[in-house]
């Protein structure tokens, strides 16, 4: 291997067992580290605001139903957009360079939202523009899996990239679980400006909701330096206009359908979750709290995807993303059993089958990934994996579709009737072009190909 410096290296063969022992793998698992925590704080930012907008009411903002769905959406749509340009930025800018600039991106929706909430006559358009800004975390997410596509052999991708898309999914879970607690203290003394009267009926108590958006901006700027001075970019570069083959494949659109079914339910699912418990419990006498509840939902998804893509390296991709979709199938249909609830003991049940579509669709997650590099030859297979994750527009799509089902129709179960029907259609796609006897692109990991490149 030639010189290595502090911002580029020189040769990069991962398919060659020998570099790989003696050079690529530790260059490739310390680039996974640290874009990984890089892109559980991108998670993080992303759904920020669906961890504020429960409570945006109750601190004195007066908004509809429909409007604070959208609150939760936007940010998906924006993310989802800005995927599309991430696609193609690591071969064109390296992975130093681009993960770096957007990991920094984050400090502005962080700050925007913890500004903004202070005052509840700040316009609905200034809260939908920085529900937008959340985008940036989004859109990352396609970068970050391009560059790592490109850091290990195709035999270990399945294993990588569920284990970064897994972990880095936990920044959802970890935004709704801190978000809780960190908005009942004044962690940020002054700096963090004056406490916030939460009311409801008769209660009222002090709450810091700035700090939902404001705990971020250290991690973020530490996040940022680690990438800057840990990272390196690699010798690949492709012109962006030679990335665009990728368009013309037949196999690119398909996989884009099946992982919108996987991704695209869980971003929409967890971007939804809070303000699901919330409109249909939040009347009930001993309602539970939204956000007490709602971080398990993607914790449940991002935990089942690393195990996943190791599982899919073994048996081939084609078969979990099959079982994965009829999971869903299930799931969509077992939770309209509990979206009328009469009493609060019907959350637990409710919450057990939101707990298997978020853990079939972590499932599908894993095992997408792992059939894209089979799919696909190398030069193609970063684009097409970035391209694919524009399925986040699953996280704009399912908020907005619900706050019109319970506002049209005082109840969810239409989405989730939709879901389930699209899942089967996605269950028949996967099986006709990957999974049966004969089909046109097999994905099944082949013979001694990780015994070759030895243990991970």
């Amino acid at each position: 291997m030639k010189a290595m410096t502090a911002s580029k290296i020189e040769r990069w063969e991962p398919e060659d067992p020998t570099f790989w022992k003696t050079k690529g793998r530790s260059l490739a698992y310390r680039t996974l580290g640290i874009t990984t925590l890089a892109l559980t704080l991108s998670f993080a930012t992303w759904f920020m605001w669906s961890a504020a907008v429960v409570h945006l009411n109750n601190i004195g903002f007066a908004l509809s139903v429909n409007q604070r769905f959208w609150l939760a959406a936007i940010p998906g749509l924006s993310g989802a957009t800005l995927r599309f340009m991430h696609s193609f930025l690591i071969l064109r800018f390296g992975t130093r360079t681009v993960v770096t600039w957007a990991t920094a991106s984050m400090l502005a929706p962080a700050i925007g939202l913890g500004l903004a909430v202070q005052h509840p006559g700040t316009p609905y358009w200034v809260l939908l523009v920085l529900a937008a800004l959340a985008g940036f975390g989004g859109g990352n997410f396609a970068s970050f899996m391009s560059s790592s596509s490109l850091y290990f052999p195709r035999a270990k991708q399945g294993t990588a990239l569920g284990i970064q898309a897994g972990i880095g999914n936990f920044g959802v879970s970890l935004v709704q679980f801190l978000a809780p607690i960190v908005i009942t203290l004044s962690i940020f003394g002054a700096v963090g400006g004056e406490p916030l009267t939460w009311a409801k009926s008769a209660e009222t108590k002090r709450m810091w909701l700035q700090n939902a958006g404001f705990i971020w901006v250290i991690p973020v700027v530490a996040s940022t330096l680690l990438c800057w001075f840990g990272l390196v970019d690699l010798p690949i570069r492709r012109p962006i206009s030679r990335q665009l083959v990728i368009f013309q494949r037949k196999h690119t659109w398909i996989m884009l359908v099946l992982y919108i079914m996987t991704f695209g339910s869980f971003s929409g699912l967890a971007a939804s979750f809070p303000l699901l418990i919330k409109e249909l419990f939040g009347d009930l006498p001993n309602a539970p709290e939204p956000l007490a509840y709602a971080f398990l939902g993607p914790l449940i998804g991002s935990a089942a995807r690393p195990p996943a893509g190791w599982l899919a390296d073994k048996v081939g991709g084609g078969l979990v993303t099959l079982a994965c979709s009829i999971l869903l199938v299930a799931g969509a249909i077992g939770v309209t059993l509990f979206t009328d609830p009469s009493t609060a003991s019907d959350f637990i049940p409710f919450l057990i089958w939101m707990g298997v579509l978020f853990m079939a669709s972590g499932i599908g997650n894993g095992s997408t990934f792992q059939q894209i590099p089979f799919i696909f030859p190398p030069q193609e297979a970063g684009p097409v994996l970035g391209f694919t994750s524009i399925a986040a527009f699953g996280s704009f799509i399912l908020p907005v579709l619900f706050g019109w089902a319970i506002s049209s129709h005082g109840s969810p179960n239409i989405v989730f009737y939709m879901l389930a029907g699209f899942c089967v259609f996605c269950a028949l796609l996967n099986w006709w072009f990957y999974t049966r006897p004969g089909c046109e692109k097999p994905c099944k990991a082949p013979k001694g190909a990780r015994e070759a490149l030895g243990p991970a």
